[in-house]
């Protein structure tokens, strides 16, 4: 038997002869292009860009119509989904506070948050009211009856988390419903 021809379970190097064989490989494989990464999503290690509260909807804009005779624009149209969402990052990007429906530093309860949502030109009153039941639905649904979210909201064990999730299952419940 050869010293190039040996058993399968025989190491690599025993089966380099000296001849430029290796590096003859390692020319070749140094030619192919790089295995791909296992995708990962990219981290900055300058850090993150904060994103406004209503990221992904579109600004309520001023027609030449508005300007004329001085009115505020129209409302986008947002579903009841969409405010309950926007309603969370409002109370994200804001504060959240419990006893008042905002403070001087801008904080503000689930009440405040859905009123600064509407007045920033997301939705109108209608939707508002149907983002309330939804969230009155899911209060009750999951066995907190209460009269209204701002009594849960200013429940004392209530927290922040709290009412982000209640938002988030609101909307998961407004979204399925198509509305």
């Amino acid at each position: 038997m050869s010293d190039t021809l040996r058993a399968p379970h025989a190491p690599l190097l025993d089966l380099v002869d000296g001849s430029g064989l290796a590096e003859e490989i390692e020319a070749y494989l140094a030619t192919l292009p790089a295995p791909a990464r296992p995708s990962r999503p990219y981290v900055s290690p300058l850090g993150s860009t904060l994103q406004p509260w209503n990221a992904g909807y579109p600004l309520p804009r001023r027609t030449l119509l508005d300007r004329v005779v001085r009115r505020p624009a129209r409302p986008a149209d947002v579903t009841v989904a969409g405010h309950l969402t926007l309603t969370s990052r409002y109370l994200t990007a804001h504060g959240w506070l419990q006893g008042a429906m905002w403070d001087a530093a801008g904080r503000v309860c689930l009440l405040g948050a859905q009123a600064a949502v509407l007045a920033h030109g997301y939705g109108t009153p209608y939707t508002v009211r149907r983002a309330r039941a939804q969230v009155m639905e899911v209060l009750h649904a999951t066995g907190r009856p209460v009269d209204s979210p701002d009594a849960y909201n200013d429940h004392p064990t209530t927290t922040r988390a709290d009412v982000h999730q209640l938002l988030a299952h609101a909307a998961t419940r407004a979204l399925h419903l198509g509305i």
